[in-house]
């Protein structure tokens, strides 16, 4: 399942859930993810993707940057049982 989320880094703390912006019907929603990581030498891109995993109850190998390594905005791949994963992402946008 491909998620499209937008980091905040340099947050008080880690936090997964809220939409960002309006819902576009190429894209869908967006999925904000704060990180404590500053966006340097790829350290936010790392804890995003560890807080993703840990937000869906995955494994970090689970879930893949496909797309806006440089980029606020990412889409990430996320492995695992569809249903469920399409569950907790509502949950998370609507947190």
């Amino acid at each position: 399942m491909r998620v499209s989320v937008r980091v905040k880094p340099g947050a008080s703390k880690t936090k997964v859930g809220g939409q960002y912006g309006q819902v576009s019907p190429d894209q869908g929603a967006v999925l904000i993810v704060f990180v404590a990581q500053r966006a340097v030498d790829g350290a936010a891109t790392e804890g995003l993707l560890k807080a993703v995993a840990k937000a869906f109850g995955l494994h970090r190998a689970d879930v893949q940057l496909v797309k806006g390594l440089t980029s606020r905005t990412k889409v990430l791949e996320l492995r695992g049982e569809e249903q469920s994963l399409a569950t907790r992402l509502a949950e998370l946008l609507a947190s």
